[in-house]
C-alpha cells in the first residue's frame, strides 16, 4: 500500500469557476429593521465614497513615493500616516456596504469606473500641486460624505450617518487641515 499518496477528498480543487454569488448592486435581505430601499441607497452611496477613498488612499501612497524637496521627511511621514488612515475608512466603508447586504466594489477597474476624483499625471509632481490634488480630492469625499450622511439618517440608517460623520467626515476634516497648513505661505524673517 501506498502510504505517500494524498487521500482523493483532501486534495484541492483549483480550478473552479461558477456564477457570481451576488451582483454588484444587489442587497441581500438582513434583518437590520431598515427597509430595501434605504439599504439599497446606502451601499450605492457608500460604494461611491469607499471607490474615492480607495483612490484616494492610492494618491497618498503615490504622493508617498515621490514626494520631493525641503519638506521630504515630514510630509514623506504625513503621506504615509494619512493612507494607513484612509485604508482603515477604506475597510469600514467596505464592511458597512456588506453588513448592509451589498457587495463592496474591490477591484480596481470597476473602483475607477466609478470614482469621481481624476486621475493625476503617471509623473511625480511638485509638492504644491501634489498637496492641491490631495486637498481637492478630500472636498469631493467630504461633500459627498455630509450629502450622504444627510440622507441615509432620513432613511432611518443611522449606522451608515454615524459611520459617515464620525468616521469619513472627521478623518477628512483633520487631513485637511493637516495638507492646508503646508500651503501657507510663511514669509521669512530677517534676523
Amino acid at each position: 500500500m501506498d502510504t505517500t499518496a494524498t487521500p482523493p477528498n483532501s486534495q484541492p480543487m483549483t480550478q473552479q469557476n461558477g456564477p457570481e454569488a451576488q451582483g454588484f448592486g444587489t442587497v441581500k435581505l438582513y434583518p437590520l429593521g431598515l427597509t430595501h430601499d434605504a439599504r439599497a441607497y446606502s451601499c450605492q452611496r457608500l460604494n461611491r465614497l469607499l471607490a474615492d477613498s480607495q483612490i484616494l488612499y492610492s494618491l497618498y501612497k503615490k504622493s508617498h513615493w515621490t514626494v520631493r524637496g525641503a519638506t521630504f521627511f515630514q510630509l514623506h511621514q504625513l503621506f504615509d500616516r494619512h493612507a494607513e488612515e484612509q485604508l482603515a475608512l477604506v475597510d469600514a466603508l467596505a464592511e458597512r456596504v456588506q453588513s448592509l447586504g451589498g457587495v463592496a466594489v474591490g477591484d480596481p477597474r470597476h473602483v475607477a469606473e466609478l470614482t469621481s476624483i481624476p486621475r493625476p499625471p503617471d509623473g511625480a509632481e511638485q509638492v504644491p500641486v501634489m498637496l492641491s490634488r490631495l486637498l481637492r480630492a478630500h472636498e469631493s469625499i467630504l461633500v459627498d460624505s455630509r450629502d450622504a450622511a444627510a440622507r441615509t439618517a432620513e432613511l432611518g440608517d443611522d449606522g451608515t450617518n454615524d459611520l459617515l460623520v464620525s468616521q469619513v467626515v472627521r478623518t477628512g476634516e483633520a487631513h485637511v487641515w493637516f495638507l492646508a497648513e503646508h500651503l501657507v505661505d510663511t514669509p521669512l524673517t530677517r534676523v
